[in-house]
């Protein structure tokens, strides 16, 4: 009984290194067990959704985004997942039927009842925001524009959604906003990179937007936002008139002066295609708030074309109005302008016009090159190598692609030497480009001011620690083992 006692006093199970080894190793275990499961805990993913219109001058889209319901303000990247573009023109089109404004939306929002879950609907913003169409109409009759706004409101107020509001947002809001939109969905704001500017182009005004190098000397063209962190002092300028259809009708009133009189009704245009001949009213391309200064001219008049791409640019230079600047330097129209550099994307009309176009890449010599071509190619041609376009659509690209041409290089000053520095994009990811996103991030405080929640820590460092832990581990038991091992056999020799 004696010897028993003996064995049982030097178990080695019961000595104090075997206890600490022990205790090393459990704590040990614990740790790599609570990392895993914090590191890779798994939530039942649950999402929350929101809506914007962009009601712009030609058109007006639905865009429906999500995010994941946990990550809201922190990680989770928003994303959109349906358009509905709307039937018909832009809702300052119903000036003089605001009650159809309303009804026109109607269609798209149904879609969106059925894209976002019932559950979903009563915490779900709705917001509308109306670009330049609604600006000129609010110009030329306020009246008018306030009842096209009632009418979008009473209709979107009829859905089980939260509805924000209408408003015309102003240009500056719509450049800063495309520039959120872009460098948010680069992922820049997060990254220990650069931001790309932002060049947005419309029916009825373009926008640039972009960190200068130089002081902004215009305090009408700064805007300031804290994003993740860091301070943004942007330029940003929106040109009300400049849009690709405005300047279109700009372009046609400055030749009127000079072709159309009350005895000649034919206004030849060296913007269009040879072979091209179409009736038109003259109330239907000059009525617009941007051609201030109207003549007494045929109510009727034919567009010809002559297919000359020279001249072309140089009709639509005289557009540009660099005759004064009391800045540094200046775009246009007098308005001041940093130098431009860095990268840009370039979306909406820009992309869609340079598309169609094949412009997207290559360097500004071969897109001129390319538009000479384009702009001298027989009208007939043209139609029958796209039969499925418009004719009113097909007959404006030699135009539009003149105009984005000169915009860029003579009005926003780009060379050819940061040509290639400008990204024609559509999408960025499966969002498109342009300034709903930033719109709705703004208005719902979904970026935050500073730096998101990060893992516990990267999936590389992960990997490293738990490889490490387990070795440790193993070394652990393998010491406890021959500790064991080497106090049993001390223990045998001390009864013998």
């Amino acid at each position: 009984m004696d010897e028993q006692r003996e064995v049982q006093v030097k178990n080695p199970c019961h000595r104090p290194v075997f206890l600490i080894l022990t205790a090393v190793i459990a704590a040990v275990i614990i740790t790599v067990v609570s990392i895993s499961v914090v590191q890779n805990k798994h939530i039942l993913q649950k999402y929350k959704y929101g809506i914007v219109l962009d009601a712009g001058s030609s058109h007006t889209s639905v865009y429906i985004y999500e995010w994941p319901a946990e990550k809201e303000n922190n990680t989770g990247m928003v994303r959109q997942t349906h358009t509905c573009h709307v039937k018909g023109k832009g809702i300052s089109s119903y000036s003089t039927i605001p009650e159809k404004a309303g009804m026109s939306l109607q269609e798209c929002m149904e879609e969106a009842k059925q894209k976002i879950p019932v559950a979903r609907h009563p915490e779900t913003p709705v917001y509308l925001g109306a670009t330049a169409g609604m600006r000129l109409l609010k110009m030329d009759n306020e009246d008018a524009s306030n009842k096209v706004l009632a009418s979008v409101t009473n209709s979107l107020k009829k859905y089980p959604f939260s509805f924000q509001g209408a408003r015309i947002i102003l240009g500056q809001e719509e450049g800063a906003f495309g520039w959120i939109t872009v460098n948010y969905l680069s992922d820049n704001f997060r990254k220990a990179m650069g931001t790309l500017g932002a060049l947005d182009l419309g029916g009825a005004s373009t926008q640039i937007t972009f960190i200068p190098k130089q002081e902004i000397e215009s305090q009408d063209n700064t805007i300031d936002f804290r994003l993740y962190g860091n301070d943004y002092h942007l330029y940003t300028h929106s040109f009300l008139c400049f849009g690709k259809d405005q300047v279109l009708r700009l372009s046609l009133a400055e030749k009127s002066r000079y072709t159309l009189d009350k005895n000649n009704s034919t206004l030849s245009d060296p913007c269009f295609h040879t072979g091209y001949n179409s009736s038109k009213k003259y109330m239907d391309v000059f009525d617009t708030p941007c051609v201030k200064e109207k003549s007494a001219l045929p109510k009727d008049f034919i567009h010809v074309g002559l297919g000359d791409w020279a001249e072309c640019q140089n009709s639509v230079k005289k557009v540009f109005d660099a005759s004064h600047c009391r800045y540094s330097t200046c775009s246009f129209d007098g308005v001041f302008q940093p130098s431009v550099e860095g990268k840009f994307g370039a979306f909406s009309a820009f992309y869609f016009v340079m598309d169609f176009l094949n412009l997207t890449s290559g360097t500004l010599e071969d897109a001129k090159l390319k538009m000479r071509r384009y702009c001298s190619t027989p009208w007939k041609d043209i139609v029958q190598r796209y039969p499925k376009i418009l004719e009113k659509y097909l007959s404006e690209y030699c135009f539009s692609g003149t105009y984005i041409l000169t915009l860029l290089e003579h009005g926003y000053k780009f060379t050819s030497n940061n040509w290639k520095d400008i990204q024609f994009i559509k999408k960025i990811g499966d969002s498109d480009a342009g300034w709903t996103l930033g719109y709705m991030l703004n208005l719902t405080n979904m970026i935050p001011a500073e730096a998101p929640d990060v893992p516990l820590m990267p999936h590389g460092g992960y990997v490293s620690f738990m490889v490490l832990f387990t070795l440790l581990v193993f070394l652990l038991f393998f010491l406890a083992f021959l500790y064991y091992r080497r106090s049993t056999r001390t223990a045998q020799k001390d009864i013998i």
